[in-house]
């Protein structure tokens, strides 16, 4: 009836007998005037609790009720608890921001100006939320020639405040953004804490690149809202701060359409007014009479040239046959003819040579080979003989040489046997 009839409670009351043991639980006591709960609060539900609770504070805790058959006795296992009036995320909230703003980071003079006209637009947000789908949405609608790039966090959660310092590091290094969002849809306190991570906050404040944070709705406020450079009420706010409006890109383009045709003008007039200067100077030393002078010196010219050519051509030719005259006693052709015949005689008379001086060195080479095979233990081996040595190389003459189980090698005619003595 306990488990199942009351499945979720909330008890306001004043903390006593609270035991922390080494699992990270926590065991104690809630009370008011009047009555008493035995309460637990597991580890994986108390590391949200912020500050941790002290001995006589007064809490909420929120549970369900469970019953220890063995003892017979009930308690509360609480899943979230928070300072009675003020909740702890709120005080831890408002903590942090009058911290960071008594230091300066919310000051507008820390704040730098959006680009107008960015060609590339970071979010850091969820994947797969809804909040990425409404940038998007928004900007392909309004401003299609921004290119966006998705930089992916959990956006709640114990780990989510590490992953949002990752992810704005990553885009930060990479330095390929002109403008950087950061933000996710609407929530609870707890769904948006995330954005309220001390961390996390200077890290936004320190960004070199122009940063709008869009958490939540347009009543959620987050420390990232006052850190960063512009905040948004919403994510589809962030992405139409970005993008210009359609008056803009009409006022922007008829600006730039009225300045190229007044450019075109000025062009135009600069360009005529050279053109005229230089048809007067055309006029004044047009070439016809800068060439008249020279016309008769280069028919003349041209006459000389015509006799001079034939003459040359044929001063040449007579020098041609001359030299060619010269050149045919001492031809190359002949001199190799000559070469050629001394080559051959000279072959013939080396051949002859060298049969008479070898013909004595190999008669000679023969009677000493012969004498050699007497004498060559080769020949004795061929006979069937054997020559034995010791492992060092040295003949074996007598058995006292080798002990039993020596290893000696025994040299045949065609080869050797390693052995040894039995």
């Amino acid at each position: 009836m306990l488990e199942h009839g009351l499945p979720g409670i909330s008890v306001e009351g004043e903390i006593s007998n609270l035991a922390r043991p080494a699992s990270g639980h926590w065991y104690f006591t809630l009370k008011d005037s009047s009555a008493q709960i035995r309460c637990a609060m597991f580890r994986q539900s108390n590391r949200m609790v912020k500050p941790a609770p002290k001995e006589g504070d007064k809490v909420v805790i929120r549970g369900k009720l469970t019953l220890y058959e063995a003892r017979g006795d009930y308690q509360l296992v609480a899943n979230s608890m928070e300072p009675a009036g003020e909740g702890a995320l709120r005080r831890a909230y408002e903590e942090l921001r009058a911290k960071l703003e008594a230091e300066g980071l919310f000051s507008s003079e820390k704040k730098t100006a959006l680009p107008t006209w960015p060609s590339t637009i970071g979010v850091i947000t969820s994947p797969t939320g809804a909040a990425v789908r409404d940038i998007v949405q928004v900007l392909n609608r309004r401003y299609p020639a921004g290119k966006v790039i998705i930089y992916p966090s959990s956006v709640q959660g114990e780990g989510a405040p590490g992953e949002l310092q990752a992810a704005l590091n990553q885009a930060i290094t990479r330095n390929e953004c002109e403008v950087l969002v950061i933000g996710r849809g609407g929530g609870s306190l707890e769904d948006l804490w995330a954005f309220n991570d001390e961390k996390l906050a200077r890290q936004v404040a320190a960004c070199p690149i122009p940063m709008i944070s869009a958490v939540g709705h347009e009543t959620d406020f987050t420390i990232c809202d006052f850190v960063a450079d512009l905040r948004a009420p919403t994510p589809s706010a962030a992405a139409e701060l970005i993008s210009p409006q359609l008056d803009d890109w009409l006022a922007w383009l008829s600006q730039i359409e009225t300045q190229l045709a007044r450019a075109g003008e000025r062009l135009l007039q600069t360009v005529g007014q050279r053109l005229d200067q230089l048809d007067k100077r055309l006029a004044q030393q047009h070439p016809t009479k800068r060439l008249q002078p020279y016309e008769h010196q280069i028919v003349n010219l041209s006459q000389r040239l015509q006799t001079l050519i034939p003459k040359q051509i044929a001063a040449e030719q007579n020098r041609l046959s001359r030299l060619v005259t010269r050149l045919q006693p001492q031809s190359p052709a002949r001199r190799l003819d000559a070469l050629q015949n001394q080559q051959q005689l000279l072959q013939q008379r080396l051949g002859q040579l060298s049969k008479q001086l070898t013909q004595p060195t190999q008669q000679r080479l023969a009677t000493l080979s012969a004498k050699l095979g007497l004498v060559s233990p080769l020949a004795t081996l061929e006979r069937g003989y054997a020559i034995a040595t010791n492992q060092a190389g040295h003949a074996i003459t007598s058995e006292k040489q080798a002990a039993q189980g020596d290893a000696i090698r025994v040299k045949l005619a065609d080869g050797a046997l390693d052995c040894r003595v039995e």
